[in-house]
């Protein structure tokens, strides 16, 4: 199947039988787009065009979130990672650039981890090697986000996402603030797989170009984590958006965008 060829949308099969809705726009060499925990593809929505002048897009939601299967789990970020496997067999893409913010960072690392072959450039975002090495968000951040007010954990992500500033010009609707329509099930599986993951002994084991990106500001993932990520990938690359906190690649649109486009040309 060729790129011209390949469904705008569909779905593929997971090893254990569970549907992986996907989204394929746009012409050329494929980048795999992954989105952070509990959200569906929309996470991309705001910026998924800019990469169109140099690759084609593809999208998955993870199972538990959009038109995905959602079954009982348990879940895992390495699981998650053969399901874009899975994804990729089934459009007849050997070979892909890989651009995985959040939880999808975490999906990446493994990706790159486990299927070397599949992976081509490597962009981490807002991410982190997980286990004890990690930094964690602090213990405020924790207890805002376990409040039982959906409506307030809205609230509290959007100021984890954007600087005050970028929300008054920009007012929303946010995409990715988590996939309402998402059971309780899933949405705990999510956690426990991000929880859960735990890359740092492997990471030196990545061969693929990799580019981590990063916001000064972010309180969900610290910015720690960026260099940690660097000191144990072979060759990484690093930016530091200063005034952007977790959704970087959003705030930080123009810059962001362009230098993973760079990235994956081979130009910086």
């Amino acid at each position: 199947m060729t790129g011209h060829d390949r469904p705008a949308a569909g779905f593929a099969r997971a090893q254990d039988g569970t549907a992986l809705a996907y989204q394929h726009h746009g012409q050329g060499p494929p980048l795999v787009l992954l989105a952070g925990q509990a959200n569906n593809h929309h996470w991309w929505d705001g910026v998924r065009g800019d990469f169109h002048t140099v690759r084609s897009t593809l999208t998955l939601d993870l199972r538990g979130t959009g038109d995905s299967g959602k079954p009982e789990g348990p879940y895992c970020v390495r699981q998650f990672a053969d399901d874009v496997v899975a994804v990729l067999d089934a459009l007849g893409i050997a070979r892909a650039d890989v651009y995985g913010t959040s939880m999808g960072g975490r999906v990446a690392q493994h990706l790159a981890i486990r299927h070397p072959q599949r992976v081509g450039r490597l962009v981490l975002g807002c991410t982190s090697p997980g286990g004890a090495h990690a930094v964690e968000r602090d213990a405020s951040v924790r207890r805002s986000l376990a409040q039982p007010d959906a409506q307030a954990v809205r609230r509290v992500l959007a100021d984890l996402m954007y600087t005050p500033l970028w929300r008054a010009a920009h007012p929303g609707p946010y995409h990715t603030l988590g996939d309402p329509r998402m059971p309780a099930h899933a949405r705990r599986g999510h956690l426990i797989a991000s929880n859960g993951h735990d890359a740092w002994s492997e990471l030196p084991r990545i061969a693929a170009p990799t580019l981590i990106l990063h916001g000064g500001q972010d309180r969900l993932t610290p910015p720690d984590n960026l260099a940690l990520l660097a000191s144990r990938i072979p060759g990484a690359r690093t930016h530091l958006f200063p005034h952007a906190r977790h959704a970087y690649f959003e705030e930080c649109r123009n810059e962001a965008g362009k230098l993973v486009r760079q990235f994956l040309t081979g130009e910086n």
